[in-house]
């Protein structure tokens, strides 16, 4: 069956959508593609070719290798997923993947540094497009640390997704599209409480899709604009950066997050291993696989795994010893 790129496109993202994932930053990809290989002449899927692939794939200027593959790979998918419909014989696509060198090591916020951010921002003053500036970010970045939630998941709240009775938040539309339900305790409940009142204490009938952090009323405040706030506040910090480790990004607040979860259960005497695809599950990750790349040991984790282990061994020795 002979289909067009254009068409075979579109119906890729379609199946990729109806199983839930959002494919949003693949669509961008493959419409670079489409528009080099129309710039070429080629307008039909079977026309691809390794040479043309090549061509494509040299040209965009991908320095990092995560960026490459991640290019590399929506057009890897999009041609697997044609010959699995029968829409081609074999993938053209010959290219292989760059080699990651070396991972970015995260900054991990500490209790006391979380509240510094968290007091730096509740400081910002308001200004002419954002009323209550200050308290609305203390609650966003408070959420991110507290509750492990990403940016987007944050900024996406509505007020319908606070359930104060049952003390928890509907996330909705997180990675993959996945919805969640994530409870809370008192602190968290009160700073949601708090942000609530703001945006329904201004005499405006709201409804439960209004959004919970908007500063116009009508949209959220985006992801991009609140990490540029957390960019500008971390200078003011005076935050040690350890050698070896990035600067401080909004991200790092949901790592720290499930970090500090880990190093609790060691200081408690749980199984970490037990309990991460609870973890798993609270963060909204596919499976505990994802999660553990959050896991970065610290050497307060290696001092507990160490403590615990040689509570665990000491009647050993004791028996050896005599």
């Amino acid at each position: 069956m002979t289909q067009s790129l254009d068409t075979a496109v579109t119906a890729f993202l379609e199946h990729k959508r109806s199983i839930g994932r959002k494919y949003y930053s693949e669509e961008a990809e493959l419409a670079l593609l489409v528009r080099f290989a129309h710039e070429r002449g080629v307008r039909r899927l079977d026309r691809l070719t390794t040479g043309l692939l090549d061509d494509f794939l040299s040209s965009r200027q991908r320095s990092r290798p995560r960026s490459f593959n991640h290019l590399l790979g929506a057009v890897g998918c999009l041609l697997d997923w044609a010959v699995t419909n029968e829409l081609i014989d074999a993938s053209p696509l010959k290219a292989h993947r760059r080699r990651v060198t070396s991972g970015r090591v995260p900054f991990l916020f500490d209790l006391a540094q979380a509240r510094q951010l968290l007091d730096a921002a509740g400081a910002l003053p308001d200004n002419a497009r954002a009323a209550q500036r200050g308290p609305a970010y203390r609650t966003l970045f408070g959420l991110s640390y507290g509750l492990g939630l990403r940016a987007g998941e944050v900024c996406g709240l509505r007020l319908g997704d606070v359930d104060a009775e049952r003390q928890l938040l509907v996330v909705r539309g997180g990675k993959f599209g996945k919805s969640r339900l994530v409870p809370h305790g008192p602190r968290i409940g009160q700073l949601v409480a708090e942000q609530v009142e703001r945006r329904r204490g201004r005499g405006i009938e709201l409804d439960d899709q209004a959004p919970l952090f908007s500063f116009n009323g009508q949209t959220c405040i985006h992801p991009g604009t609140a990490s540029q706030v957390f960019h500008h506040l971390v200078p003011t910090l005076g935050l040690i950066i350890p050698e070896g480790v990035s600067p401080p990004r909004l991200h790092d607040l949901r790592h720290s997050f499930a970090v500090a979860c880990l190093f609790r259960w060691y200081r408690e005497g749980l199984d970490p291993a037990a309990r991460l695809f609870r973890l798993s599950t609270f963060m909204g990750h596919v499976s505990p696989d994802s999660t553990a790349v959050y896991l970065t040991i610290t050497a307060e984790l290696r001092d507990e795994a160490n403590r615990r282990f040689e509570a665990f061994a000491e009647p050993v020795w004791t028996e050896v010893a005599r």
